[in-house]
Order: C-alpha cells, then structure tokens, then sequence
C-alpha cells in the first residue's frame, strides 16, 4: 500500500522563491538604468547648434567627469534640486575636493600645476545668459578643473 502512495506523491519545485529573485533582478537593473541618466534634466533646454556633432573615436571625453545642469536663471541643477549660485560654487569646491581625495586615494599625484583630469560636462538652457556661464566656468577653473565640453542639440 505504501508503495502505491509513492507512485502518486511526487515533489514538485517551488517557484516562488525563483520568481522573488528574477522579480528582484528585473527591479534593480530598473533602477540602475534610470539612475545612469541622473545627470541629465530634462528642464534644460539646450540650444542648437549647427556646428554641434556627436563625438568622435579620438574626442572621447575621460570617464571621470562631472556634468552640471543650468536652468536660463543660471542656477545649477544637481540631482534634480535647484541650487542658487552661492550654494552652486560651494557644490563645486565639493566637487574639487572629491577629485583630488579619490586621486590621492588611487595613489596618482596630481600635475604640478593644480590641474584636475575630470572633464566638466556643461549642459546649459538655450536662454541662460553668458555671463553666468562665463562666471561658472570661472568658478570650475578656480577650484583646478581644466577640461570643459559644452553640449548642444544639432540643428540641420
């Protein structure tokens, strides 16, 4: 008789522990994606350029860069908060320190004249006025960085 119970009692697998994890897998890789494109604001609107072109094999900017949003007021856009220009210059020393903090930690000495190899990404709206551009920019060299790369939508 037990024999006879046996045949009829088979263990099925449990797919509920599976499906948790693929679930979990696909949630993660989500937010990882969405998490790539945090720099980018949508509430910038870049200009147009004629001249603007996408990047080449030889023009390829350094992975260690730092891109910073500014809306047509010139505040910096960081992580989706807003920040005015007093708060945005003290961002930008932060910034600084990190970069000369991860490169003593990776054991580089930085170049002799200050200089810093991460590469500023400047997305600024179409109607941001030069000048806080220009004082941005300045502010960015100030604390050592020297790469810049202004982006810009093509126009055809």
């Amino acid at each position: 008789m037990s024999a006879a119970m046996s045949k009829e009692m088979r263990a099925e697998p449990n797919l509920t522990p599976l499906l948790d994890v693929v679930f979990q897998l696909i949630t993660f890789f989500m937010l990882v994606i969405n998490f790539s494109n945090e720099n980018y604001d949508a509430r910038v609107r870049l200009p147009v350029a004629t001249s603007a072109r996408p990047l080449e094999e030889g023009d390829r900017v350094s992975e260690d860069r730092l891109v910073l949003n500014v809306d047509k007021r010139g505040h910096l856009l960081i992580l989706g908060e807003l920040l005015p220009q007093h708060r945005a210059l003290r961002e930008i020393k932060h910034q600084a320190a990190l970069v000369k903090l991860n490169l003593k930690a990776a054991g580089v000495k930085p170049p002799a004249d200050g200089s810093l190899p991460t590469t500023i990404i400047l997305r600024a709206d179409r109607d941001t006025p030069f000048s806080m551009l220009f004082s941005l920019i300045t502010a960015c060299q100030a604390q050592g960085f020297r790469k810049f790369a202004l982006k810009a939508m093509s126009g055809t």
